[in-house]
Formats: C-alpha cells, sequence, structure tokens
C-alpha cells in the first residue's frame, strides 16, 4: 500500500533520506467513543485513574456504576460475561517522560507488563509502552516524537436541551 487521497505512506521500514512523502497519521475523526466492560470495576478504575493521572488527563465522569474520560467509557461487566473482549488501546503521551510515568503508575495500581517503555519501529521517533489492564486489555502510552500536530484536540460544544 503505497498511496491515500491525503499523501503517501509506506509499510516498510523507514529508511532516512530515502522516504518518498510525510507519513501522515489522522486522529480523532474515527472513533467516536471506546466502552469496556469491567470484571472487578474498582480494580479497573483504580487502573484507569493512575495511568490518566501520569498522562495528564483528567476524569470526565466517575460515579459507583462507570467511568468516563474523554471517549473512553468503563462499566461493570453484567451477568453476560461472554461480552467482555480484549482490546488494545493506544493513548497519546505528550512526551517520553510521559509515558515512563504512564508505565510505572500503571504497574503501581495493577497493570501488568506487556512491553516495557522504549522505541518501537512503527515510524521514527515511535515510543511506547504497553499494560495489561486488570481485565487483560492491551493498554498502551505512545508518543510519535517530534511530529507536527494540526490540533491538540477535537472538541465537540452543543447546547443543552
Amino acid at each position: 500500500m503505497r498511496s491515500t487521497a491525503r499523501g503517501r505512506f509506506s509499510l516498510a521500514p523507514y529508511i532516512p533520506g530515502k522516504q518518498e512523502a510525510p507519513m501522515e497519521l489522522f486522529r480523532g475523526r474515527l472513533i467516536d467513543h471506546v466502552h469496556l466492560r469491567a470484571k472487578d470495576l474498582d480494580a479497573t478504575k483504580r487502573f484507569y485513574r493512575a495511568v490518566f493521572a501520569a498522562l495528564g488527563i483528567p476524569i470526565g465522569l466517575d460515579a459507583d456504576d462507570h467511568l468516563q474520560v474523554d471517549e473512553l467509557w468503563i462499566d461493570k461487566l453484567g451477568k453476560d460475561q461472554a461480552s467482555a473482549s480484549h482490546v488494545h488501546l493506544a493513548f497519546q503521551a505528550e512526551n517520553r517522560d510521559m509515558v515512563n510515568r504512564f508505565y510505572k503508575a500503571g504497574l503501581e495500581a495493577g497493570g501488568r507488563d506487556n512491553g516495557k517503555p522504549g522505541e518501537r519501529p512503527y515510524h521514527p521517533g515511535y515510543y511506547g509502552a504497553y499494560l495489561l489492564d486488570p481485565d487483560g486489555n492491551n493498554i498502551e502510552a505512545v508518543h510519535h516524537g517530534e511530529a507536527d500536530r494540526s490540533t491538540k484536540a477535537v472538541v465537540v460544544t452543543f447546547k443543552q436541551p
């Protein structure tokens, strides 16, 4: 795969000075929300409170029966145990230190190592760390290195009825 409507990219290893065009990554236009179901909501909330504090992301809603942070909604898995799933979520970090803090905070809050902080071969500057949350979801913090961002976040504002 070499081109898209907005630019070119390659899945081949990066070779400095040989890349045809800048790689463009689109974030914030595809996913409206992600809903996770937790077997142990208290343990799961403890984990996510810790990693989001390390990433500087405020908790939106923290109620007895759920936790909401931006596009992420977490509630308790009900009687339908078959609805549990294991997913990979990657949260954005502003720098490498923030990735390191995410990893440390997550381990201290009950997460399990699934990949220590370090550079990855996905693209130049990709620095990530991976943890398994209390339900076995693969949770990552990633810093994309030196890159231009078109905006820090997409903010949707609507009038209350």
